[in-house]
C-alpha cells in the first residue's frame, strides 16, 4: 500500500527475490507511468528492477487498494507519516488505508507496518483492523525500513538487519520468510522495541551530523582542521567514519520528522529528552551558520548580491528535496534581498516549482556566471571536476562557500578563489 521511495522500492526488490507483489497507490498518473515501466523517482537499481518484475509478471500496480488487499497472505503498508503541527507522526494515511482494505481482508492475513509509525501504533492498527474485517486470525507486525535514499535497493537486497516486532510467533515467521534469501541477521522482538529501533537508530545517526558540525564550528574557532579531527575519530572502531562528514545540517524525509516524533513520543511519556532537543537545535543552527558565511562573503548584506546555488536535494544521489537544508538556505537568501540562481543535476526545475523567486541555470557554470558568492550545498560529485577556471573568469567575484567540504581548499586558492569550507583550516 503506497508506491512512494518506501514502498516502491519494497514491491520492486521483493519481487525481485520471486515474490508476487501488487503495488497500490491512489495516484492514478504514477501507477500509469509505473505500468510502462517509467519510474519517477531517482533510485540506483530502481529502474531495472521494476522493468524485470514488469516483464516476469511478478509485480504489478492498481489505484484499487481494495483490489490489491483481495486474497494477499501479506499486506505491508507503505503510506506517508508527515510530521503534524505538533511533532507528531500523523497516521491519517494509515488509518484511512486500514479501514478501507479491512472488509477485504482474508483470514490469516499479516498485515504490515513498513511505514516508520510511533511506538504503540502496531497494536493501535491492530484495534482498527479488529474494528473494519471481519475475517479471523488477522494479524499485524511492524517491520521498519532502514534504507537511505540512493542506496535504497543496496540496502534492501544486502541489510545490516531485518527487524520484526510481533507478538505472535508464526506471523513473524511469516514475515520473516519474504527475506529469507538476503542471509541478514533477523531480530524478532516486540512491536514498541521494533517501533522503538527505528527512532532510535535514525535520532542516533542525527545525533552524529549534529555532533559533527558541532566540532567543525569549534575546529574554525580554534583553528584545526575538521577532515584531520574526523580522520583521527573514524579510525576508532567504536565510532566509525560514517556520517561524520560536517554540512549544512541534516535533511529529507526522515531525521526531520522522526527526531521531531520521537520527541514528541518522550514528551508524552514525561520523559526530558533534553540531549536530542539539543540535536534539533544544532541542526537548525547550522542552517543559519552556512547563511552568515555566505553573507560575510558578499560583504555583511545579500541585499541584490548575486549569488549562485549549486546542488539543492537534501544530499546526492536523489532527487527528493524534502526538508533539504540546501532548499533551506536558498529560501534564506532569496528573503535577505539576493538573487539566487541556482543548479542541481536532479531536482532543478522541481525546486523552481516549490520556491518562487529561485532562478533555475542549465548547468553549473551559467549558474555562476556573473555570481558574486558560489555556495556549493549539496555533494554531487560532479561539482568536484568543474573546470574552475572557467567559472572563475565568468563570475563577478570570487568567493565560494562549501558547505559539504567537497572541494580542495589549496587548489581552489591556488586558482584565485576566496574558499570557505566547514570546519577547515
Amino acid at each position: 500500500m503506497g508506491a512512494g521511495y518506501v514502498g516502491l522500492t519494497t514491491a520492486a526488490c521483493l519481487a525481485h527475490l520471486g515474490h508476487t507483489v501488487v503495488a497500490a497507490d491512489v495516484d492514478a498518473d504514477r501507477v500509469a507511468r509505473l505500468g510502462k515501466g517509467e519510474v519517477p523517482i531517482l533510485e540506483d537499481g530502481l529502474d531495472r528492477l521494476v522493468t524485470d518484475g514488469l516483464a516476469a509478471r511478478r509485480l504489478s500496480f492498481v489505484t484499487d487498494v481494495r483490489a490489491a488487499a483481495r486474497g494477499a497472505e501479506l499486506v505491508m503498508l507503505c503510506v506517508p507519516t508527515p510530521m503534524g503541527d505538533d511533532g507528531a507522526a500523523d497516521l491519517s494515511f494509515v488509518e484511512a488505508v486500514v479501514h478501507e482494505i479491512g472488509p477485504e481482508l482474508a483470514a490469516g492475513t499479516v498485515v504490515v507496518n513498513k511505514s516508520t509509525v510511533p511506538v504503540g501504533s502496531t497494536r493501535w492498527v491492530q484495534r482498527l483492523v479488529s474494528e473494519s474485517c471481519s475475517a479471523p486470525d488477522v494479524l499485524v507486525a511492524s517491520n521498519p525500513e532502514f534504507l537511505r535514499e540512493g542506496q535504497a535497493v543496496r540496502d534492501f537486497l544486502h541489510p545490516d538487519r531485518i527487524v520484526i516486532g510481533s507478538d505472535d510467533p508464526p506471523a513473524a515467521v511469516r514475515v520473516s520468510e519474504l527475506y529469507r534469501d538476503l542471509g541478514a541477521p533477523v531480530l524478532v522482538t516486540d512491536p514498541a522495541s521494533a517501533e522503538m529501533i527505528k527512532y532510535a537508530s535514525n535520532a542516533f545517526l542525527a545525533t552524529k551530523i549534529s555532533f559533527v558540525n558541532a566540532i567543525a564550528n569549534l575546529c574554525e574557532a580554534v583553528d584545526a582542521d575538521v577532515r584531520e579531527v574526523t580522520l583521527g575519530m573514524g579510525y576508532d572502531p567504536r565510532i566509525g567514519f560514517e556520517f561524520l562528514h560536517p554540512g549544512p545540517g541534516y535533511g529529507g524525509s526522515c531525521f526531520p520528522k522522526d527526531t521531531a516524533a520521537l520527541l514528541h513520543t518522550a514528551k508524552q511519556a514525561g520523559y526530558d529528552f533534553g540531549l536530542l532537543e539539543g540535536v534539533v537545535s544544532v541542526n537548525r543552527a547550522q542552517h543559519a551558520r552556512i547563511v552568515s558565511k555566505i553573507r560575510a562573503a558578499a560583504g555583511g548584506s545579500l541585499s541584490e548580491v548575486p549569488v549562485a546555488v549549486w546542488g539543492l536535494t537534501f544530499k546526492a544521489d536523489t532527487d527528493d528535496l524534502r526538508d533539504s537544508p540546501a532548499l533551506e538556505i536558498a529560501s534564506t537568501l532569496l528573503r535577505e534581498g539576493a538573487r539566487v540562481r541556482a543548479f542541481d543535476p536532479a531536482a532543478g526545475e522541481a525546486a523552481g516549482r516549490v520556491l518562487p523567486g529561485l532562478e533555475i541555470a542549465p548547468d553549473a557554470y551559467e549558474a555562476a556566471s556573473g555570481a558574486q558568492v558560489v555556495a556549493l550545498l549539496t555533494e554531487w560529485d560532479e561539482l568536484r571536476w568543474l573546470d574552475f577556471d572557467r567559472v572563475l573568469t565568468g563570475m563577478r567575484g570570487s568567493a565560494v562557500i562549501d558547505a559539504r567540504n567537497l572541494l580542495d581548499p589549496a587548489a581552489m586558492r591556488r586558482r584565485g578563489f576566496t574558499y570557505a569550507g566547514v570546519g577547515r583550516r
